[in-house]
């Protein structure tokens, strides 16, 4: 095991990035910071770089960038600042780092995520749309660098630590994948009152604290489309082999079951911490920092079928994720740009929360998706998706 290794969190100001911090902390002996990344959160980098002295700071936009960068001379500090896309790449595949965690939200984190498989990082994938927008083109990329992905959704991770170690013997040993859902704020409304829903409402979470993005895609169920679709890339099995299962109490994070009918499963607190900490430990374990489960205290866990009470109607775009699959190449990037429009019109009070899926689902519908073969390819699917989104978003007003 390699006793120490120096890290590049790109997002660092996001709520995985900062989990992510805590954990290195608490693991000075093992874990250095390289470079951390924001877009524009200027005072949480300049804290984040007075604790944890990475040799490098980039900021996304330009203005933000001059403004650490005077805070940090003021500081005394050594950082040195970048700004723009361009540095993201340059931090993610920099010969002196060992791992890079990618948890830029968005297809915006997806360049810098290919830069880093291209270098052969061991790449810790919190992103999940490197998978869902990068497909094929992200594989073929982790192939040719030799990187190592690690998956750091709750989900996805459970799913990994439950397979078996030879990847070569997934699909004879596994009969498919089941991913549990908490369901959201919204699992047991009436969905005639959906499109009453505020903003503040769908982003508060009854389990996890996450962002205000996947917090609306959790409460949609999106989040749980695009973790199919990235389950079927992570983990190779066909999309009629993964299932969604609801599990209100978000103890078992997934299971897997064996052809012999077998499950093993995954279990914790909800707690960010606890994939973080596998992801930068592996193949070892060490402290996450997050409460261990006291099953004496535990409630009863319950499981709800997404075919019933109502699960298809409340939650339409689940579905999305098995067609987009079975569909032309680059549809999966056609969904995930039309829904990261969606969400940002409807934090923005431009359309309700129930049009969410009729955005997405005209999009996909209206869009053309060629097959992509490189980064230059999925951005034109993205920016096209992303126009006639916006179209429809219109529409709706």
């Amino acid at each position: 095991m390699q006793t120490h290794q120096r890290i590049t969190i790109l997002g660092s100001t996001g709520s995985i990035g900062k989990s992510t911090l805590d954990v290195l902390a608490r693991h000075p002996e093992q874990f250095s910071v390289f470079a951390l990344t924001a877009s524009t959160q200027v005072d949480l980098m300049l804290a984040q770089c007075a604790q944890f002295k990475p040799e490098v700071a980039v900021m996304v936009d330009e203005g933000a960038a001059r403004i650490l960068t005077d805070k940090i001379k003021a500081e005394g500090l050594k950082t040195e600042v970048r700004w723009g896309a361009a540095a993201l790449d340059e931090v993610a595949c920099a010969p002196q780092v060992d791992a890079v965690m990618a948890a830029i939200v968005g297809a915006a984190g997806l360049a810098s995520c290919l830069a880093a498989a291209l270098a052969g990082k061991k790449l810790l994938l919190a992103n999940k749309e490197a998978l869902v927008v990068g497909g094929e083109v992200f594989l073929a990329a982790v192939r040719q660098g030799g990187a190592v992905v690690l998956p750091i959704d709750s989900e996805h991770s459970a799913i990994f630590q439950s397979l078996p170690d030879n990847p070569a013997t997934w699909s004879r040993r596994v009969d498919k994948i089941i991913l549990t859902a908490s369901g959201g704020p919204f699992r047991s409304r009436e969905p005639a009152t959906l499109r009453e829903v505020t903003p503040d409402q769908a982003c508060a979470h009854p389990n996890w604290v996450m962002g205000r993005k996947i917090s609306v895609d959790s409460a949609t169920m999106m989040n749980k489309a695009l973790e199919v679709i990235e389950a079927r890339y992570l983990f190779g099995l066909e999309p009629d082999r993964l299932e969604v299962v609801i599990h209100p109490q978000s103890v078992i994070h997934s299971m897997v079951q064996y052809k012999d009918n077998s499950v093993v499963a995954q279990l914790g607190t909800p707690d960010m911490r606890v994939p973080i900490a596998y992801g930068l430990s592996w193949p070892e374990r060490m402290a996450s920092g997050a409460a261990a489960l006291d099953f004496h205290a535990l409630a009863a866990m319950t499981f709800e079928s997404m075919d019933g009470h109502g699960h298809p109607e409340r939650f339409p775009g689940l579905s999305l994720a098995w067609a987009t699959l079975k569909g032309a190449p680059g549809s999966c990037a056609v969904l995930n740009a039309a829904n990261e429009i969606a969400v940002e019109a409807f934090l923005n009070r431009q359309i309700r929360f129930d049009q969410i899926h009729h955005v997405n689902d005209a999009t996909l519908n209206a869009v053309s998706a060629m097959s992509p073969q490189n980064l230059a390819d999925l951005l034109d699917i993205d920016r096209r998706s992303r126009e006639a989104a916006r179209q429809w978003v219109n529409e709706c007003k």
